[in-house]
């Protein structure tokens, strides 16, 4: 008898686990920042997942902003390239080629933060439907910066 429960229960913890498993598509959609100043859509791009700012709280500079006329559409002014500082945020892809690594998590990626110009290997890992974890980093992630993204 003891031996019938022990496999009822793990077939249940064995189906409860996958229950909570994502799909590689799970991540697809409208997500906001930590600090809620900016929406990213994530999206297909070719066989991986990319991402791109689709709404700012701030979208155009403000008046006595140094990197920009008032009123105009603010632009990636901290981008390291001089050919690419003058680029609208608006509609700026910052996340590029990451692939579903199974169960909760993506990787294989790069994340650009416009806030300081610089690209980071990325991983991101689903907490629920509607978290999501993401991790920056150069050369291992034990060094990194890390946010929550909410849908």
């Amino acid at each position: 008898m003891k031996r019938a429960s022990l496999v009822v229960t793990a077939l249940l913890l064995l189906i409860a686990s996958r229950a909570l498993a994502f799909t590689a598509d799970d991540i697809l959609g409208i997500w906001t920042d930590e600090e809620q100043r900016s929406k990213i859509e994530i999206f297909h791009c070719a066989d991986h997942y990319c991402g791109k700012i689709v709404w700012l709280k701030e979208a155009v500079f403000a008046p006595g902003d140094t990197h920009g006329a008032a009123g105009q559409p603010r632009t990636d002014w901290h981008n390291p390239d001089p050919a690419l500082k003058d680029r609208k945020l608006l509609g700026l892809r910052i996340m590029d080629g990451f692939d579903f690594r199974g169960d909760d998590t993506w990787g294989g990626g790069q994340i650009y933060d416009p806030r300081s110009g610089k690209t980071y290997k990325g991983r991101i890992r689903m907490e629920s439907k509607n978290r999501l974890f993401l991790k920056g980093y150069v050369g291992i992630p034990l060094f990194g910066r890390s946010t929550t993204w909410t849908r």
